[in-house]
């Protein structure tokens, strides 16, 4: 018997669309013990998500996946997950499922694929590194995919800096967010998000965080998503008045994160503003997550 932990992850960080992502300190726990036969998952749930306990549930496909690929038949198996990631709210709760599902067939087969060979597989299967690269690797990186290769670098965050999420009560689905993004961009708004991407990774390694309200601006996604985000511009307004350093939608929303500095304050300021809005927002202070998924002996 053993456990996987694995964090949540936020991905985009404004411009850097399919390529920036960051591992917050937020995790899944899925206990697993092989079985005489059969699947047997229970889902230990904190957020009443509805979590599939059948052949469908993510976190075994991606273990059958993993098995088919060697040939191997997966035993059976009991799985209990614990979920902390509220799914369909741009935190990764899918690669953080991928991630899981890898991890686990690779201990189970011993094969000793490296934690960077992982984030390639679950990259190939995810179709973007953005997220599942950091749920491995832990902290903030950039990665680029490119004929099946896994490019990435992982960028050092200024000790100071903490990220408020905004976590909404409705859900986003993450393929009707990308539905609504244009298929073509033009070369203006392209410049305008290569500067800000470029912007962004200078000012986290050098820890210059006075240039990331410029350098969280996007026009990629943002802008697009704002219908099927409600008073998604006036808590990013307000999160920038009270001092945060700058303001994005984590990956395809609807959850949105502050940069901030100062935690006490702006959270004494932003709880009674964002408990006057129509919609209810829970408000959490979180740091990154170096460490990436890792396996817990039991």
């Amino acid at each position: 018997m053993f456990t996987v932990k694995v964090p949540a992850t936020t991905a985009n960080m404004g411009p850097g669309f399919d390529c920036i992502g960051m591992a917050l300190d937020l995790y899944n726990y899925i206990t697993v013990e092989t079985i005489p036969q059969g699947l047997e998952i229970i889902i230990k749930n904190p957020q009443d998500m509805q979590i599939p306990t059948d052949e469908t549930n993510l976190i075994y496909k991606t273990i059958q996946h993993f098995y088919q690929l060697l040939g191997k038949k997966v035993p059976g198996l009991r799985l209990i997950q614990e979920d902390h990631i509220p799914c369909t709210r741009g935190l990764g709760s899918s690669a953080a499922c991928i991630a899981a599902g890898l991890l686990i067939a690779n201990y189970l087969l011993n094969t000793n694929y490296s934690k960077e060979q992982l984030a390639k597989m679950g990259a190939m299967i995810e179709g973007h590194p953005d997220n599942i690269v950091p749920a491995f690797l832990g902290g903030m990186v950039t990665a680029v995919l490119e004929k099946e290769e896994l490019h990435y670098v992982k960028i050092p965050l200024p000790k100071q800096l903490s990220f408020a999420l905004m976590v909404p009560d409705f859900p986003l689905a993450t393929q009707e967010a990308r539905q609504v993004i244009p298929k073509q961009i033009s070369l203006q708004d392209g410049i305008y998000n290569a500067s800000r991407t470029a912007l962004l990774i200078a000012s986290m390694m050098t820890g210059n965080t006075e240039h990331l309200r410029v350098a969280m601006k996007d026009r990629f996604h943002q802008p697009y998503r704002i219908p099927l985000v409600p008073e998604m511009e006036d808590i990013f307004k307000k999160a920038l008045s009270i001092g945060a350093k700058g303001v994005f939608l984590s990956g395809a929303g609807p959850t949105l994160i502050a940069a901030i500095e100062e935690d006490t304050v702006f959270e004494q300021k932003m709880k009674p503003f964002l408990q006057q809005l129509s919609n209810r927002w829970n408000l959490t202070i979180i740091n990154p997550s170096q460490q990436g998924a890792e396996i817990l002996m039991n």
